[in-house]
């Protein structure tokens, strides 16, 4: 049996956003018949705690409920459980059309997981330049990996070191991380069924409404990384990603590789579509060569090995897939963890 709306709400008062402003609110809402009422009104699909805090943070960031933006701006998190009340019972609709334009944060730092990923398929074919070809970009951040800094806590340092945006990764295990840099990135295409474009004023506050108002360091980052991907250009193609693959392959230089990657994407699709993906990769491999970096749960990604380890184990693999005149290799990587932020590497 599901949880009532009001278990939903309470539990992430009490669990997912526990010691924040987010936590209030939650709770508040939890606990407010008028509240309960006017979230039971909205469609089902945007009912859920995470949807309707971002929206209503949005409304504080846009000027649309003043009262809240204050209490978040001040940290009060009393006036703060009031003001969200006031504001859901008074612009349901607001919150409602809020919540169904939520985007996804973005902001969860694969750049650790995809720089050594992308130089060593670089280094397996060769190539003296790259496109980026990112499914499911969401607001396209990780086009630009080759502009941040990566540290590796017991590793090297990748990246650009004076780069805005800078992350930190622990590597562990006993082979150690190679030192390669990337050629240059000549070509970024994102594809998503809804990417967000960074430049554009609203869908960038919308963004960073998805980061809890008082989570000052992790919107300082997503600031960073939203100035970074604006001032970098792109090319967003907006539609299925499977069948839009051919179309941003086709936007990289024929003297370029194309590196697709996929980040904690595949998984929100069926098997089908999944072994599609990879027939549409096979297929652009026919007159040059084509290369997958994926970091996916074990056993998400079509062909690449899953190391004797079991699905839903914890951790994801990191999988590097090349294929060139029809022919596939199809290599584990390394093993990740939290998204990214703790790296075995494994390859040879």
């Amino acid at each position: 049996m599901g949880r009532t709306l009001a278990q939903r709400y309470r539990h992430a008062g009490e669990v997912e956003a526990a010691g924040f402003l987010h936590q209030r609110v939650a709770l508040a809402l939890s606990e407010s018949d008028e509240a309960l009422r006017a979230l039971g009104t909205l469609p089902a699909r945007r009912r859920s705690p995470d949807r309707v805090l971002a929206a209503l943070h949005d409304l504080a960031l846009a000027g649309r409920a003043p009262a809240l933006a204050a209490a978040y701006a001040a940290g009060d998190h009393d006036a703060a459980a009031r003001a969200a009340v006031a504001t859901l019972r008074e612009m349901p609709e607001a919150v409602a059309d809020g919540a169904a334009t939520t985007p996804r944060p973005g902001e969860t730092g694969r750049a650790p997981v995809l720089l050594p990923a992308i130089a060593e398929a670089t280094q397996r074919v060769g190539a003296a330049a790259v496109g980026l070809v990112d499914v499911g970009c969401s607001a396209g951040f990780d086009l630009v990996v080759d502009r941040v800094g990566v540290t590796y806590d017991g590793g090297p340092t990748l990246g650009d070191p004076s780069s805005p945006v800078q992350r930190s990764a622990s590597v562990v295990g006993e082979r150690p991380l190679p030192a390669r840099a990337l050629p240059p990135v000549v070509a970024r295409i994102g594809v998503d069924d809804d990417p967000v474009d960074v430049t554009d004023t609203d869908q960038a506050r919308r963004l960073r409404a998805a980061v809890p108002p008082d989570h000052h360091e992790r919107a300082a980052a997503l600031d960073a990384e939203i100035t970074l991907a604006g001032a970098t250009g792109k090319v967003l193609l907006r539609g299925d990603p499977v069948d839009l693959l051919p179309d941003a392959l086709a936007h990289v230089p024929a003297d370029a590789l194309p590196v697709v990657t996929t980040t904690w994407t595949l998984s929100a699709l069926p098997l089908e579509r999944r072994l599609r993906f990879l027939q549409r990769l096979d297929a652009a491999a026919t007159d040059r060569p084509v290369a997958w970096v994926s970091a996916e749960g074990v056993g998400v990604a079509p062909a690449v090995p899953t190391l004797g380890d079991r699905p839903a184990s914890g951790h994801s693999i990191l999988g590097l897939v090349v294929l060139e005149h029809r022919v596939m290799r199809a290599e584990a990587l390394g093993r990740c963890w939290s998204r990214g932020r703790m790296l075995s590497w494994l390859a040879g």
